[in-house]
């Protein structure tokens, strides 16, 4: 039971995230940004759309909501602190506040860094992490409106997570980020067999993603970082690699 997520490939490498709620249908998208994709699987899935969860304002994360929206008679959920930069939201939320997804209850966790009012969404029922720019699979998100202290106490909440979460990132990076983790950790067995099965899913032309915690917390560099002077080290290290 619980929530259940699929990724939706959008544009040239984002994901957007179709959530399912078992007890009930009820169904999310999380950062659409083009509605053809999203709109066939929403319709595959059974047409229904309940909730549309925004991460951050990005275009390329919020581009199609106001389409999606029309088509679905869904509900838009953002963050309160960019609500004036976001399509308009249907309800505003901040850190610790709840989003209901039929009988599956969803945490807002603010994570800045990659910009201002960036927030995550995790369903323990089910332990989906909707992490949008913040985590990447081996990687984390560049950053472009916060710091790089912001950004290391945003990656600490989710690290905190349970290690079965499954991190459900807005973008296909991981083969990249591999590259750099590598480089950053070359000793580490864990992320050279992972390294591995990710060059074999992009050359099958499957996703990498959703990864788990558990792993993120033993192959990711930015997540290994042991205080923020190592971490701010790591991202300007790997934004000129």
């Amino acid at each position: 039971m619980g929530v259940s997520a699929q990724p939706v490939p959008i544009l040239s490498d984002n994901y957007a995230w179709l959530l399912r709620d078992a007890a009930t249908g009820a169904t999310a998208i999380v950062d659409p940004a083009e509605a053809g994709p999203i709109e066939a699987a929403v319709d595959r899935a059974g047409g229904r759309l309940d909730l549309i969860l925004l991460t951050h304002h990005h275009a390329d994360h919020v581009a199609a909501t106001d389409a999606i929206r029309a088509r679905y008679a869904a509900r838009v959920i953002g963050a309160e602190a960019d609500a004036h930069r976001l399509p308009g939201l249907d309800r505003a939320v901040a850190n610790g506040d709840t989003v209901l997804l039929g009988e599956s209850a969803a945490r807002v966790i603010e994570t800045p860094g990659h910009t201002r009012g960036h927030i995550a969404y995790f369903f323990p029922d089910g332990a989906v992490l909707a992490c949008g720019d913040t985590l990447f699979s081996l990687g984390c998100g560049r950053l472009l409106e916060g710091t790089a202290a912001e950004m290391f106490r945003s990656l600490g909440k989710l690290a905190a997570l349970p290690a079965e979460t499954l991190v459900c990132c807005g973008h296909e990076y991981t083969a990249s980020n591999a590259r750099f983790a590598l480089h950053a950790d070359p000793a580490n067995a864990a992320l050279k067999a992972r390294a591995k099965a990710v060059a074999r899913l992009r050359a099958e032309g499957q996703p990498t993603v959703p990864s788990r915690m558990g792993d993120e917390l033993a192959e990711n560099p930015f997540l290994r970082a042991r205080d923020i002077a190592a971490f701010a080290d790591l991202r300007a290290r790997k934004d000129k690699f």
